[in-house]
């Protein structure tokens, strides 16, 4: 394939027959009033404050009774599955535990120096910072940190957090959500059942709050299943971070843009550090970008021999690894409704992420907050109902999450034109507060942009500045079993190139090319859903399977 490649020629469809059941229920049943998928920062600030307000209503003397709330997680412990920048705006904790002081939470140390530089191969140019990117008054944080806490909040409030237990599919009568059926567990590679198989189990309930995270499958196959639109496609960005044990303290907290990123690719590095010997790097890029063989893990590899890094990682360790997928599409990809009979859909799964001022953590514990309060109300009046828990929406309409990503909403698209292009323009609609250009940006899905044919930068891997994608997954701590069945869908009789596409593409080495052909190593996978996005589908699997992250 000599010419461009379009990867939407050759991405399976998402699979909705195995996502959206009406078939009869499962061996085992296990009723909840409200079950929350997820167990990230929208899932759980969920569950606590509609613990809380069950709470405060049945000792005001007349209240709602007993609630049971449940919280499904796949991974086998809370927080080795979440992924983030991350420096938290610490707005969204201190309404979820008024009282508290900032001191009381999960955060490492306030952002008090940062710097913005435009690199060059060997050069670090110093820029303003612009008023979206500065972080005066949040903090530095690890997020696996941040869900373990909240996770023992809302035990302490009686939530069953159910770590381990991956929604597989929604269960469903008519147009009304009933709940979700979990994934099997000890299947074999064909699917057979091994001596330590479980089966699926239904988690009925009166709503089920989809918290699932960037790419949820189960909110992908309900707004395909419910035709629900939005004015732009959800676009994504792919993350690869490391955390490294430094040699030389890091005291601020910077970004990059330029190298090692070409002007047709949107992106950009992050270093912070978490402890004065512990930091986090990372390199964020668009997933339109142009050239098929373009690979984000490698030109991480390749950004930390620039100066800037260097001299912070010579002769520290690589201690965590890490990638994940961020939703950028922003307030013109966010859906046309957020809830349905029996349904709402949270945080990243709905696409609340603000890509300039990189946030999206204390939006997606907003909205589990304001998802709480609907589901409250609705549990009160004893209707579930779309149009009951459309106060959900209104509430979210009406809200900072709303406001934040409207005055945002062209500067992503901006850059679909190029870097410096979309820098103007971007600039234009910061300073306008979104007025410039005037009307939206139009944008396309990411699997629909054309990939040229590129040349494929050698990376030396020398085990101690640069690592392979083997050894970055040992140090995500994946422990898939090698037996498990495979989770992806892939297209059949790919050519060379598309196979290629995938296998650099993929930062955990999923997808390799063997004699011209695609060969999958699903074990390998760390859910990033890099590749769910423009090629193989990612399904949910067996819980405990995957990356076992601690201080991402």
């Amino acid at each position: 394939m000599a010419g461009p490649l379009i990867p939407a020629e050759h991405q399976p469809h998402l699979p909705r027959e195995r996502l959206i059941l009406t078939e009869a229920p499962a061996e085992e049943r296990i009723d909840m009033d409200v079950v929350f998928v997820g167990a990230g920062p929208a899932g759980l600030a969920g569950a606590i404050h509609l613990a809380q307000l069950v709470q405060r209503d049945n000792e005001s003397g007349d209240g709602i009774g007993e609630v049971v709330i449940g919280v499904l997680e796949k991974a086998a412990s809370l927080g080795e599955h979440s992924l983030s920048g991350a420096v938290v705006n610490p707005r969204a904790f201190r309404e979820l535990f008024p009282g508290s002081s900032d001191e009381d939470f999960p955060f490492g140390g306030p952002v008090a120096r940062e710097s913005l530089y435009w690199l060059s191969e060997r050069r670090a140019r110093r820029l303003p910072t612009p008023p979206s990117m500065r972080n005066h008054g949040n903090y530095v944080a690890s997020i696996c940190e941040i869900v373990r806490w909240l996770g023992e909040k809302a035990q302490e409030l009686g939530v069953d957090v159910l770590p381990g237990f991956p929604a597989g599919a929604l269960l469903t009568d008519g147009e009304r959500v009933l709940g979700v059926r979990t994934v099997a567990t000890g299947l074999g590679r064909e699917g057979e059942q091994l001596s330590g198989y479980l089966p699926p189990a239904d988690v009925v309930a009166k709503v089920t709050a989809l918290a699932e995270g960037t790419r949820g499958m189960l909110s992908l196959a309900y707004q395909e299943w419910q035709g629900i639109g939005s004015e732009n496609p959800q676009i994504y960005a792919l993350g690869v971070k490391e955390l490294w044990e430094l040699k030389r303290p890091l005291d601020r907290v910077i970004h990059t843009m330029g190298w090692p990123l070409p002007n047709d690719v949107f992106g950009g590095s992050f270093m912070y550090p978490l402890e004065p010997t512990v930091a986090a790097l990372g390199l964020v890029v668009g997933l339109d970008y142009p050239d098929r063989t373009f690979d984000v893990h490698d030109r991480l590899q390749r950004m930390k021999a620039h100066p800037l890094f260097r001299e912070y990682l010579e002769g520290g360790e690589l201690v965590e690894w890490g990638a994940k997928t961020i939703p950028e599409g922003g307030y013109y990809a966010l859906p046309e409704r957020l809830s349905g009979d029996g349904v709402v859909m949270l945080g990243d799964s709905a696409g609340f992420v603000d890509v300039p001022s990189l946030k999206g953590v204390h939006y997606a514990m907003q909205s589990g907050m304001f998802a709480a309060r609907a589901i409250f109300e609705a549990l009160k009046a004893d209707d579930t109902s779309r149009a009951r828990l459309a106060t959900y929406d209104r509430l979210v309409a009406e809200s900072y999450i709303r406001d934040d990503l409207y005055r945002t909403r062209n500067v992503r698209p901006a850059f679909t034109g190029g870097f410096f292009k979309g820098a103007i323009r971007a600039g234009l609609a910061t300073l306008t507060r979104g007025r410039f250009p005037g009307g939206r940006i139009d944008m396309e899905p990411d699997a629909t942009a054309s990939r040229r044919p590129g040349a494929v930068p050698r990376v030396p891997y020398d085990g101690r500045l640069t690592y392979s994608k083997v050894d970055a997954v040992f140090k995500s701590g994946n422990a898939t079993r090698d037996t498990i069945p495979s989770h992806v869908i892939a297209g059949e009789n790919l050519p060379p190139e598309v196979a290629e596409f995938y296998a650099h593409m993929c930062p955990a080495g999923v997808y390799e090319v063997s004699d011209g052909k695609l060969v999958v190593n699903a074990p390998n996978c760390v859910d990033c859903k890099a590749t769910d996005v423009v090629g193989p589908r990612w399904t949910p699997r067996e819980g405990g399977a995957g990356p076992q992250y601690k201080r991402m």
